[in-house]
Protein backbone atom coordinates (compact mmCIF):
# COMPACT_ATOMS: atom_id res chain seq x y z
CA UNK A 1 0.00 0.00 0.00
CA UNK A 2 1.17 3.44 -0.46
CA UNK A 3 1.97 5.91 2.66
CA UNK A 4 -1.39 7.00 2.24
CA UNK A 5 -3.10 3.76 3.14
CA UNK A 6 -0.81 2.80 5.78
CA UNK A 7 -1.96 6.45 7.72
CA UNK A 8 -5.03 5.56 6.83
CA UNK A 9 -4.20 2.23 8.67
CA UNK A 10 -3.13 4.22 11.52
CA UNK A 11 -5.56 6.52 11.58
CA UNK A 12 -8.26 4.44 12.41
CA UNK A 13 -5.83 2.31 14.67
CA UNK A 14 -6.51 -1.12 12.37
CA UNK A 15 -3.27 -3.57 12.58
CA UNK A 16 -3.14 -6.64 10.57
CA UNK A 17 -4.65 -9.67 12.11
CA UNK A 18 -2.75 -12.59 12.41
CA UNK A 19 -6.04 -14.65 12.60
CA UNK A 20 -7.01 -13.81 9.23
CA UNK A 21 -4.15 -14.18 7.56
CA UNK A 22 -3.63 -10.49 6.77
CA UNK A 23 -0.19 -9.50 4.81
CA UNK A 24 -1.20 -6.26 2.81
CA UNK A 25 0.66 -5.75 -0.65
CA UNK A 26 2.02 -2.00 -0.79
CA UNK A 27 4.50 -2.11 -3.19
CA UNK A 28 3.05 -0.48 -6.30
CA UNK A 29 4.67 -1.89 -8.67
CA UNK A 30 3.31 -5.62 -7.84
CA UNK A 31 -0.17 -4.35 -7.61
CA UNK A 32 0.13 -3.08 -11.61
CA UNK A 33 1.58 -6.81 -11.92
CA UNK A 34 -1.99 -7.69 -11.29
CA UNK A 35 -3.75 -5.49 -13.13
CA UNK A 36 -1.71 -6.37 -15.78
CA UNK A 37 -1.88 -10.03 -15.25
CA UNK A 38 -5.69 -9.62 -15.01
CA UNK A 39 -5.64 -8.79 -19.27
CA UNK A 40 -8.84 -6.66 -18.30
CA UNK A 41 -11.61 -5.48 -20.58
CA UNK A 42 -13.41 -2.17 -19.65
CA UNK A 43 -16.84 -4.45 -20.44
CA UNK A 44 -15.05 -6.59 -17.53
CA UNK A 45 -16.88 -7.47 -14.06
CA UNK A 46 -13.90 -8.16 -11.51
CA UNK A 47 -15.01 -9.98 -8.25
CA UNK A 48 -12.08 -9.06 -6.13
CA UNK A 49 -11.99 -11.57 -2.99
CA UNK A 50 -9.91 -9.69 0.21
CA UNK A 51 -10.45 -5.69 -0.44
CA UNK A 52 -7.99 -5.09 2.16
CA UNK A 53 -6.89 -1.51 2.60
CA UNK A 54 -8.46 -0.97 -1.19
CA UNK A 55 -4.83 -0.12 -2.95
CA UNK A 56 -5.86 -2.72 -5.55
CA UNK A 57 -9.67 -2.51 -5.65
CA UNK A 58 -9.07 1.67 -7.20
CA UNK A 59 -6.45 0.42 -9.44
CA UNK A 60 -9.00 -2.43 -11.03
CA UNK A 61 -11.94 0.32 -11.00
CA UNK A 62 -10.21 2.48 -13.14
CA UNK A 63 -10.05 -0.72 -15.51
CA UNK A 64 -13.52 -2.27 -15.91
CA UNK A 65 -17.14 -1.41 -15.92
CA UNK A 66 -17.74 -3.03 -12.42
CA UNK A 67 -16.19 -4.20 -9.03
CA UNK A 68 -17.67 -6.27 -6.01
CA UNK A 69 -15.55 -6.15 -3.63
CA UNK A 70 -15.82 -8.37 -0.72
CA UNK A 71 -14.00 -8.22 2.72
CA UNK A 72 -14.72 -10.11 6.02
CA UNK A 73 -12.95 -7.35 8.79
CA UNK A 74 -15.29 -4.81 9.62
CA UNK A 75 -12.68 -2.66 11.03
CA UNK A 76 -11.50 -2.59 7.11
CA UNK A 77 -14.74 -1.05 5.92
CA UNK A 78 -14.38 2.40 7.16
CA UNK A 79 -10.88 2.60 5.36
CA UNK A 80 -12.15 1.08 2.09
CA UNK A 81 -14.89 3.70 1.96
CA UNK A 82 -12.88 6.70 2.38
CA UNK A 83 -10.38 5.02 -0.67
CA UNK A 84 -12.88 4.07 -3.09
CA UNK A 85 -15.53 6.79 -2.62
CA UNK A 86 -14.99 8.55 -5.35
CA UNK A 87 -15.30 5.64 -7.44
CA UNK A 88 -18.73 4.61 -8.30
CA UNK A 89 -18.66 1.39 -10.49
CA UNK A 90 -17.49 -0.11 -7.27
CA UNK A 91 -19.74 -2.03 -5.04
CA UNK A 92 -18.48 -2.99 -1.38
CA UNK A 93 -19.54 -5.80 0.72
CA UNK A 94 -19.24 -6.94 3.81
CA UNK A 95 -18.74 -10.40 4.42
CA UNK A 96 -17.25 -13.85 3.99
CA UNK A 97 -16.91 -15.05 0.51
CA UNK A 98 -17.66 -18.29 1.55
CA UNK A 99 -21.17 -17.77 2.67
CA UNK A 100 -22.38 -16.22 -0.79
CA UNK A 101 -23.05 -17.88 -4.07
CA UNK A 102 -20.73 -16.41 -6.60
CA UNK A 103 -23.99 -15.85 -8.82
CA UNK A 104 -25.65 -13.93 -6.26
CA UNK A 105 -23.33 -11.86 -5.64
CA UNK A 106 -23.41 -10.60 -9.08
CA UNK A 107 -26.78 -11.20 -10.35
CA UNK A 108 -27.84 -7.31 -10.41
CA UNK A 109 -25.56 -7.23 -14.11
CA UNK A 110 -25.58 -8.72 -17.46
CA UNK A 111 -21.94 -9.51 -18.14
CA UNK A 112 -19.93 -11.15 -20.72
CA UNK A 113 -17.92 -12.75 -18.33
CA UNK A 114 -16.30 -12.04 -14.71
CA UNK A 115 -13.03 -12.11 -13.85
CA UNK A 116 -11.84 -13.07 -10.10
CA UNK A 117 -8.75 -11.05 -8.40
CA UNK A 118 -7.45 -12.34 -5.09
CA UNK A 119 -4.96 -11.70 -2.33
CA UNK A 120 -6.22 -15.04 -0.47
CA UNK A 121 -4.17 -16.21 2.65
CA UNK A 122 -2.93 -19.82 2.75
CA UNK A 123 -5.44 -21.92 5.34
CA UNK A 124 -8.37 -20.51 2.72
CA UNK A 125 -7.03 -21.03 -0.63
CA UNK A 126 -8.01 -24.60 -1.12
CA UNK A 127 -11.83 -23.51 0.26
CA UNK A 128 -12.44 -20.49 -1.61
CA UNK A 129 -11.03 -22.41 -5.04
CA UNK A 130 -13.76 -25.10 -4.28
CA UNK A 131 -16.14 -22.69 -3.73
CA UNK A 132 -15.41 -21.03 -6.67
CA UNK A 133 -15.03 -24.31 -8.91
CA UNK A 134 -18.16 -26.05 -7.67
CA UNK A 135 -20.65 -22.97 -8.16
CA UNK A 136 -23.17 -22.70 -10.57
CA UNK A 137 -21.22 -19.58 -11.66
CA UNK A 138 -17.49 -19.48 -13.03
CA UNK A 139 -14.87 -16.99 -14.00
CA UNK A 140 -13.24 -16.64 -17.43
CA UNK A 141 -10.11 -16.60 -15.49
CA UNK A 142 -8.60 -16.08 -11.50
CA UNK A 143 -5.72 -13.89 -10.88
CA UNK A 144 -4.35 -15.03 -7.42
CA UNK A 145 -1.76 -13.69 -5.19
CA UNK A 146 -1.01 -16.88 -2.93
CA UNK A 147 1.98 -18.09 -0.66
CA UNK A 148 4.85 -19.54 -3.33
CA UNK A 149 4.14 -23.11 -2.07
CA UNK A 150 0.82 -22.73 -2.50
CA UNK A 151 1.24 -22.37 -5.87
CA UNK A 152 3.67 -24.49 -6.91
CA UNK A 153 1.29 -27.34 -4.93
CA UNK A 154 -1.30 -26.00 -7.63
CA UNK A 155 0.53 -26.26 -10.41
CA UNK A 156 2.33 -29.73 -9.42
CA UNK A 157 3.07 -32.49 -12.02
CA UNK A 158 2.52 -36.24 -11.27
CA UNK A 159 4.40 -37.33 -8.30
CA UNK A 160 3.45 -34.66 -6.33
CA UNK A 161 -0.06 -34.05 -6.81
CA UNK A 162 -3.17 -33.40 -4.16
CA UNK A 163 -6.29 -32.63 -3.89
CA UNK A 164 -5.34 -28.88 -4.48
CA UNK A 165 -3.66 -29.38 -7.72
CA UNK A 166 -6.16 -32.13 -9.13
CA UNK A 167 -9.24 -29.51 -8.28
CA UNK A 168 -7.03 -26.49 -9.42
CA UNK A 169 -5.68 -28.03 -12.92
CA UNK A 170 -9.47 -30.27 -13.72
CA UNK A 171 -11.15 -26.64 -13.89
CA UNK A 172 -8.05 -24.80 -15.42
CA UNK A 173 -4.71 -24.23 -16.98
CA UNK A 174 -2.55 -23.34 -14.27
CA UNK A 175 0.55 -21.02 -14.87
CA UNK A 176 2.67 -19.41 -12.22
CA UNK A 177 3.49 -15.93 -13.44
CA UNK A 178 6.16 -14.56 -11.00
CA UNK A 179 7.30 -14.96 -7.89
CA UNK A 180 6.88 -12.21 -4.91
CA UNK A 181 9.45 -10.97 -2.41
CA UNK A 182 8.15 -11.08 0.87
CA UNK A 183 9.31 -7.23 1.55
CA UNK A 184 6.25 -6.24 -0.91
CA UNK A 185 4.10 -6.58 1.96
CA UNK A 186 2.77 -5.50 5.29
CA UNK A 187 3.60 -7.25 8.25
CA UNK A 188 6.21 -9.07 6.12
CA UNK A 189 5.89 -13.01 5.69
CA UNK A 190 8.03 -15.66 6.47
CA UNK A 191 7.77 -16.60 3.21
CA UNK A 192 7.44 -15.65 -0.61
CA UNK A 193 4.25 -15.43 -2.65
CA UNK A 194 3.74 -16.01 -5.73
CA UNK A 195 0.86 -14.43 -8.99
CA UNK A 196 -0.60 -17.34 -10.41
CA UNK A 197 -3.15 -17.32 -12.99
CA UNK A 198 -5.88 -20.13 -13.40
CA UNK A 199 -7.59 -20.01 -17.08
CA UNK A 200 -10.96 -21.67 -16.73
CA UNK A 201 -11.94 -24.06 -18.83
CA UNK A 202 -15.57 -24.30 -20.00
CA UNK A 203 -17.95 -26.51 -18.87
CA UNK A 204 -18.03 -28.48 -22.01
CA UNK A 205 -14.08 -28.72 -21.79
CA UNK A 206 -13.59 -30.42 -18.21
CA UNK A 207 -12.11 -33.57 -18.72
CA UNK A 208 -15.15 -35.50 -16.87
CA UNK A 209 -18.59 -34.48 -17.14
CA UNK A 210 -19.56 -35.01 -13.27
CA UNK A 211 -17.16 -33.02 -11.20
CA UNK A 212 -19.25 -34.68 -8.10
CA UNK A 213 -18.33 -38.21 -8.37
CA UNK A 214 -14.95 -37.60 -9.82
CA UNK A 215 -14.29 -35.49 -6.93
CA UNK A 216 -15.47 -38.54 -4.48
CA UNK A 217 -13.39 -40.84 -5.90
CA UNK A 218 -9.89 -38.09 -5.95
CA UNK A 219 -10.79 -37.78 -2.20
CA UNK A 220 -11.20 -41.03 -1.19
CA UNK A 221 -7.98 -41.33 -3.01
CA UNK A 222 -5.88 -38.78 -1.19
CA UNK A 223 -8.26 -40.14 1.98
CA UNK A 224 -5.07 -41.78 3.70
CA UNK A 225 -1.85 -40.17 3.50
CA UNK A 226 0.83 -42.82 2.38
CA UNK A 227 -1.52 -45.36 1.35
CA UNK A 228 -1.30 -47.69 -1.80
CA UNK A 229 -4.15 -46.28 -4.11
CA UNK A 230 -5.85 -49.97 -3.64
CA UNK A 231 -6.20 -49.61 0.15
CA UNK A 232 -6.84 -46.05 -0.09
CA UNK A 233 -9.95 -46.74 -2.64
CA UNK A 234 -11.34 -49.71 -0.46
CA UNK A 235 -11.97 -47.91 2.72
CA UNK A 236 -12.83 -44.73 0.71
CA UNK A 237 -15.52 -46.54 -1.35
CA UNK A 238 -16.69 -49.08 0.68
CA UNK A 239 -15.93 -51.49 -2.30
CA UNK A 240 -14.65 -54.77 -1.93
CA UNK A 241 -10.43 -54.63 -2.60
CA UNK A 242 -10.75 -57.12 -5.32
CA UNK A 243 -12.99 -55.37 -7.56
CA UNK A 244 -11.07 -52.65 -6.85
CA UNK A 245 -7.46 -53.76 -7.62
CA UNK A 246 -9.03 -55.15 -10.94
CA UNK A 247 -10.48 -51.73 -11.55
CA UNK A 248 -7.22 -50.10 -11.10
CA UNK A 249 -5.27 -52.69 -13.34
CA UNK A 250 -8.22 -52.13 -15.76
CA UNK A 251 -7.14 -48.64 -16.64
CA UNK A 252 -3.47 -49.42 -16.76
CA UNK A 253 -2.48 -48.54 -13.54
CA UNK A 254 -0.51 -50.12 -10.53
CA UNK A 255 -2.48 -51.04 -7.33
CA UNK A 256 0.43 -50.21 -5.17
CA UNK A 257 0.83 -46.76 -7.03
CA UNK A 258 0.40 -43.36 -4.28
CA UNK A 259 -2.40 -41.61 -6.11
CA UNK A 260 -0.38 -38.53 -6.13
CA UNK A 261 1.40 -40.33 -8.84
CA UNK A 262 -1.69 -40.09 -10.83
CA UNK A 263 -2.55 -37.26 -13.55
CA UNK A 264 -5.77 -35.50 -13.83
CA UNK A 265 -7.10 -38.35 -16.69
CA UNK A 266 -6.06 -41.22 -14.31
CA UNK A 267 -8.37 -40.14 -12.09
CA UNK A 268 -11.02 -39.14 -15.09
CA UNK A 269 -10.58 -43.02 -16.01
CA UNK A 270 -11.11 -44.27 -11.99
CA UNK A 271 -13.89 -42.32 -12.12
CA UNK A 272 -15.88 -44.21 -15.52
CA UNK A 273 -14.45 -47.70 -14.41
CA UNK A 274 -15.82 -47.20 -10.76
CA UNK A 275 -19.23 -45.98 -10.82
CA UNK A 276 -20.86 -49.15 -11.46
CA UNK A 277 -19.60 -50.41 -8.10
CA UNK A 278 -20.89 -47.04 -6.38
Amino acid sequence: MSKIHINLLKHFNVYPKKSLGQNFLFEPVWVQNIVDAAQLKTSDVVLEIGSGTGVLTTELAKKVNKVFSIEIDDRLIPILKNVVSEYKNVRLIHGDVLEYSISSLLDELSYDRFVVVANIPYYITGKILRHIFHGSLRPSHMILLVQKEVAQRMAALPGQMSVLSVSAQFFSQVDILKYVPAGAFYPKPDVDSALIELDVFDENDLIHNDPVLYFRIVKAGFGQKRKQLQNSLTNGLGINKAQVVEVILNVGLDPKCRPQTLTIQDWSNLTNALVDLL
